[in-house]
């Protein structure tokens, strides 16, 4: 048996070939779950749905977490066809490029808010939404990095935005371990993504990182993926509020 059979998966966050839910995606068909994609708008659509064949999802749904009813829509659907879901991977951040690419004191209260709403508030929305679905626990996985537990250059408001994510996680896994539903975090180390492609100087942060991390590794989508399908398993039962890191070791680095 592989280590997800039977199980079904929501992936939230696709936007390309690239992206790391992308991975998430390929690395648990290949471990034997079905996977239900979203793609944000019609626009992401023609670049979403070339993953949605390459993987076989069995559910291409449309989801702006800022749409008001998108998000329920979603998880009817996915209730209408398998009557749950085992596996939620929230993979979306979002921060206005004035407020990016500003200093974190400069920030606007309204683009601090919108990112705010986006990368972190939305993972409870769907966590609320996922607990009645996983009838038989399950597994929530969301996307952290480092900059949300020390000060990257140019990452700016983001590291504050990820902290907060990284404190959410660990209410909700604490307020659904009850009911065996563990909540848990990557933490990749830079690669290449149309979400990293937005942050400033994002191609010397990579370098810079592969060259300071122990195994002096570039980091691939598959890599994420691999890690996601461990949290997801059987075999991570027990494994609840953490943070794992996928960066070569770079996080031990002073």
């Amino acid at each position: 048996m592989s280590a997800l059979d039977g199980k079904v998966a929501l992936v939230v966050g696709v936007a390309n070939e690239h992206s790391i839910a992308t991975g998430c995606a390929q690395a648990f068909v290949d471990a034997g779950a079905e996977v239900a994609l979203t793609y944000v708008n019609a626009r992401a659509q023609s670049f979403v749905q070339p993953v949605a064949d390459a993987v076989g999802a069995k559910l291409l749904l449309p989801l702006d977490v800022e749409a008001e009813g998108e998000m329920e829509a979603v998880f009817a659907a996915v209730q209408q066809k398998w009557g749950r879901v085992d596996i939620l991977v929230h993979s979306i951040a979002y921060c206005p490029a004035e407020d990016l690419h500003g200093r974190v004191v400069d920030c606007s209260a309204k683009g601090f808010a919108r990112a705010m709403d986006i990368s972190v508030h939305s993972l409870i929305r769907m966590a609320r939404l996922a607990e009645p679905l996983m009838t038989n626990g399950g597994a929530i996985l969301t996307m952290t990095y480092y900059g949300g537990e020390k000060v990257v250059d140019h990452y700016n408001v983001m590291g504050p935005v990820k902290a907060a994510l990284e404190g959410t996680l660990r209410a909700l896994a604490v307020e659904l371990g009850p009911k065996r539903i563990r909540v848990n975090a990557l933490s990749p180390g830079p690669l290449q993504t149309r979400a990293g492609s937005g942050i400033a100087h994002f191609d010397a942060l990579i370098d810079a990182a592969r060259a300071r991390a122990p195994e002096h590794i570039a980091l691939t989508i598959a890599d994420i993926g691999n890690v996601a399908v461990m949290l997801a398993s059987n075999a991570a039962r027990g494994v609840s509020g953490d943070i794992t890191h996928i960066d070569g070791g770079l996080h031990v680095r002073a």
